[in-house]
């Protein structure tokens, strides 16, 4: 029986190596790209949050707006008439003033 000796040295990896090696860094490389700038990535998260942030400052202002409105309209209402808001509204609207007032622009 004849022994084939193989030798292969130990530094040099096989091609197969290689390639599981590139293949693994590129998928690694773009699952890390993807992480951070895709449609699911950290920067979209950041501004999805920012937008958040805004959209729900503007609903506050306008529920503060909104209470504004119902309350004036219910000072307005025939069950309860303020007639300091009733002047107020009429002389905006209409432009009206007293004769003994003078409209400076």
């Amino acid at each position: 029986m004849r022994h084939l000796q193989m030798t292969r040295t130990a530094n040099a990896p096989g091609l197969t190596t290689l390639l599981i090696c590139s293949l693994l860094f590129v998928l690694g490389a773009y699952f890390t790209f993807a992480a951070v700038q895709g449609d699911f990535g950290i920067f979209r998260r950041v501004q999805v949050e920012a937008e958040i942030d805004t959209l729900r400052a503007e609903r506050d202002a306008l529920a503060i707006e909104l209470k504004v409105m119902r309350n004036k309209t219910r000072r307005l209402s025939d069950d309860y008439l303020d007639l300091d808001l009733l002047e107020t509204q009429a002389r905006s609207v209409l432009g009206l003033i007293r004769a003994d007032e003078i409209l400076i622009h």
